[in-house]
């Protein structure tokens, strides 16, 4: 038996491997469908989808056995990727001096035919190979060669796609700590700002200076505007990949009491809820956080002396369904979609007087995707707006 050869960049072949972070991962049906393609193009009983670390060979994929892993040093892949432009036939491995007396010839899985093509990286790194097997003599044809090589094409697709995710998401880490810590930065310099304003309004009262009075009042407006667009910066930053690890259940009626205690409720403003479902189970703070702000703009940016506000909680078989409805003066139909992108104000002004920084939609639509659901606007000028949304029942 001989064991099979390292390659020359073995060092750099092994980060390459590892970078995908893929062995001893969970089974993945995009990975099985193809090992079972490959068994029935062949007709072989066994496919494999081998990725060759270190020591062992480890199955990412596997048709026809039940084993998980082999020793890299009696493995067939572990020859097929010195070769990684070639595909690696041995048609009798009885009769092949690099096999004959193999464990996995002479035991299960008595391997006699071997076919494995390497899996190439997107730095040109041989990772591992797709291999059918059969326990009799036989040869491929070109037609099943060419499937082979397809297969081995869409393996590879699926690999990079994995690497792709896995760099976007430590990438999406570090911008979540970065605004974390960025708007802890800027909020304590903030702080102060506020709390030195404050005094100095003091002594300008005492001493009824009105210019001083302005300015100091021009100071502490700005640093509540910058403070606003801190927080709606670190909210929309935020990274929902794991909140399904914070479900809890809870009744609809808790959104409503929360929701009364928390906004400020002009007064003739009139909020009425409604709903037919008896328990909820999502993200309880973030759906607050979505109604909260889909309520406050309602009232915000409602032009009616007495705004009319409903909102409507409902389920079906699958979802659960909300609908935030108002009597304001509605939203362009060119801006339905806009609307819900970073820093997109639709009105120059609210009814208070202050100007938003076109953060909330956009987080909003982000809460609601990382929840699983979709949101929608509808609305048409002089006859109010109603925001949609549904969250799956998980």
């Amino acid at each position: 038996m001989q064991n099979p050869q390292r390659p020359e960049n073995e060092e750099q072949r092994l980060a390459s491997l590892y970078s995908y972070q893929i062995l001893h991962s969970l089974p993945e049906k995009e990975y099985d469908d193809l090992t079972a393609i490959a068994s029935e193009i062949c007709q072989t009983p066994i496919a494999l989808i081998s990725l060759i670390d270190d020591q062992n060979q480890w199955f990412k994929s596997k048709v026809g056995i039940d084993i998980d892993s082999t020793p890299r040093d009696i493995s067939f892949c572990g020859h097929a990727i010195t070769n990684p432009s070639e595909i690696m036939l041995v048609e009798d491995a009885r009769k092949d001096a690099r096999f004959h007396d193999n464990p996995l010839v002479e035991g299960d899985p008595n391997i006699v035919f071997y076919g494995g093509i390497p899996l190439i990286s997107a730095n040109g790194h041989a990772l591992g190979t797709l291999c059918v097997i059969d326990n009799k003599p036989r040869e491929l044809s070109a037609s099943q060669i060419n499937c082979l090589r397809a297969l081995t094409g869409q393996i590879t697709q699926l690999l990079e796609l994995r690497k792709s995710k896995i760099e976007l998401e430590e990438r999406n880490k570090i911008l979540t700590r970065f605004a974390s810590v960025a708007a802890h930065d800027l909020k304590a310099p903030l702080n102060n700002i506020s709390m030195l304003a404050e005094l100095f309004i003091k002594e300008h009262i005492e001493k009824n200076d009105v210019d001083g009075k302005k300015i100091i009042h021009s100071i502490l407006y700005s640093s509540k505007k910058l403070r606003s667009l801190v927080n709606g910066l670190l909210d929309y930053s935020k990274n929902y990949a794991e909140i399904s690890q914070a479900f809890s259940v809870f009744k609809s009626n808790d959104l409503e009491s929360t929701l009364l205690n928390l906004l400020t409720i002009p007064e003739g403003t009139s909020i009425v809820f409604q709903s037919n479902v008896s328990g909820i189970r999502t993200h309880h703070t973030l759906i607050e956080q979505v109604l909260m702000n889909l309520v406050s703009n309602a009232i915000k940016y409602n032009d009616k002396t007495n705004p009319e506000i409903k909102v409507l909680i409902s389920e079906n078989n699958d979802n659960y369904l909300f609908d935030i409805q108002d009597n304001g003066p509605g939203i362009p139909q060119n801006l339905h979609e806009k609307i819900f992108e970073p820093f997109v104000v639709h009105a120059s002004k609210d009814r208070f007087g202050e100007k938003g920084h076109g953060l909330g939609l956009a987080t909003v639509k982000k809460v609601v995707h990382a929840l699983g659901g979709k949101i929608v606007v509808k609305s048409e000028l002089g006859k109010g707006t109603s925001f949609s949304f549904n969250i799956p029942k998980i």
